[in-house]
């Protein structure tokens, strides 16, 4: 039996495209990484001792203060939700989108001007164009940047070893 990663990766799930969660769910059986997911109703996880279902209660950010509450220095996280990466990068997680972005504190602050300039058009009656589409492009691009951000990870923890 391999040894259990001594980090985990979260999963803000309510919103996770099923493309996401079936990669981090092979990732993470690959490498042994406990994965941890986290949302306001069950979602479909495989019965393993790796996965964790955590359902938090259908108020406002209850799913992001869970995964804030938890988590550890060295955890990754999988979120599309700005404000939950910005309140994340404050306590140095790792942080990246299902599209690949890794969140970092130099271009979270955009994120969240953008987040809030399209909300306040959205409450206004104001409907931005919506044409990005989610496609093997950008499975490919998320693919990719967990690999590398889990091999950061493994290196790290290798020389601290």
């Amino acid at each position: 039996m391999t040894t259990l990663q001594p980090f985990s990766i979260w999963i803000d799930a309510d919103s996770c495209p099923l493309q996401v969660k079936d990669l981090v769910i092979r990732f993470s059986k690959r490498l042994n990484i406990k994965v941890n997911f986290v949302a306001n109703r069950q979602i479909p996880i495989p019965k393993d001792n790796l996965f964790s279902m955590y359902i938090c209660d259908s108020s406002e950010n209850a799913a992001d203060n869970y995964i804030v509450d938890n988590i550890k220095a060295n955890d990754l996280v999988v979120t599309r939700d700005i404000p939950l990466a910005s309140r994340l990068l404050d306590k140095n997680i790792c942080t990246l989108n299902d599209r690949g972005l890794v969140f970092t504190k130099e271009n979270i602050k955009e994120k969240l001007a953008m987040r809030n300039f399209h909300l306040e058009l959205y409450n206004n009656g104001i409907m931005p164009e919506r044409t990005s589409v989610y496609g093997k492009k950008e499975i490919n691009l998320f693919a990719n940047s967990l690999d590398r951000e889990l091999q950061k990870k493994l290196k790290e923890l290798a020389v601290q070893n």
